[in-house]
């Protein structure tokens, strides 16, 4: 069985499917969840050396990789293959997938051979990092990581009092690994109109959305690894609003007009 462009897919020689990979549709770019899976499913190769590496990618010689060892670490969308010296970041974009110890017959933009195992990606943009990833990285944006700050978050709204709080959502400067489920399932939570400027939001409701973008990146992991992440969405793709039984809303807002779903009459319109 091969992965057909389905985001973070895996699949084994064994020709068994990982159960997450159904909740994931070819319309939505890997969120940040998605990849804390992908780093826990290849925690397997941490700290082992690559043996073999191959590749479609051209922008930089792959062959720096070989006979070196790997870590790994996550900030939002973006999964980071760490050598000693630079660091691999890999992004899956939408038809973004990888194979663990399977492959497809199509060339993979890069393959790592381990001693015991490999991993295949496809799909998906590649690029090399040669500056410290403390410098290209603000690790307090990331919604899943250790050092997030929900100060930092209220700090940044603040300065964009004009913008749309469904675009502050997807905004990777603000909340590192949200995606567009996560924007219409934050706002239907807090009851806020996608509409809404984030400088017309009250305090308390702009301190409310910080924490639930966090609070759902956690009950987005935690369902989808159950393969069950599609059955907690409450407006997402849904026809009709759970609370007021009337139909929802379905509109293309904001500045990358992402498909946005809600009711116009529980969710404010601030």
């Amino acid at each position: 069985m091969l992965c057909k462009n389905i985001p973070i897919c895996i699949e084994r020689k064994i020709n068994t499917v990982i159960p997450w990979p159904t909740v994931c549709s070819r319309e939505y770019m890997p969120e940040g969840p998605s990849i804390v899976i992908l780093k826990e499913e290849l925690a397997i190769f941490e700290g082992k050396k690559v043996l073999n590496v191959a590749g479609s990618v051209k922008s930089f010689d792959i062959r720096l990789l070989k006979n070196k060892p790997v870590s790994f670490k996550t900030w939002g969308k973006h999964f980071l293959i760490c050598l000693p010296k630079f660091t691999i970041r890999i992004h899956l974009m939408l038809f973004g997938s990888y194979l663990i110890d399977d492959r497809k017959k199509a060339k993979p933009r890069l393959h790592l051979q381990f001693s015991k195992g490999e991993v295949n990606f496809h799909a998906c943009a590649v690029r090399l990092i040669e500056e410290p990833l403390d410098e290209v990285y603000d690790w307090s944006a990331d919604v899943m990581n250790k050092s997030w700050s929900n100060k930092n978050a209220l700090a940044k709204l603040k300065d964009l009092p004009d913008m749309l709080v469904c675009d502050a959502i997807l905004d990777q400067d603000i909340f590192s690994g949200a995606g567009n489920i996560f924007k219409n399932e934050v706002l239907f939570r807090i009851r806020v109109h996608p509409g809404s400027k984030v400088g017309d939001l009250p305090e308390a409701k702009r301190s409310e959305l910080v924490k639930q973008v966090v609070k759902y990146a956690f009950d987005f992991l935690k369902w989808k690894k159950a393969g069950v992440l599609k059955k907690h969405w409450q407006v997402h793709t849904k026809k009709e609003c759970p609370r007021c039984k009337i139909p929802l809303q379905k509109a293309y807002m904001g500045k990358t007009k992402r498909r946005t779903f809600y009711c116009e009459n529980c969710q404010k319109k601030y």
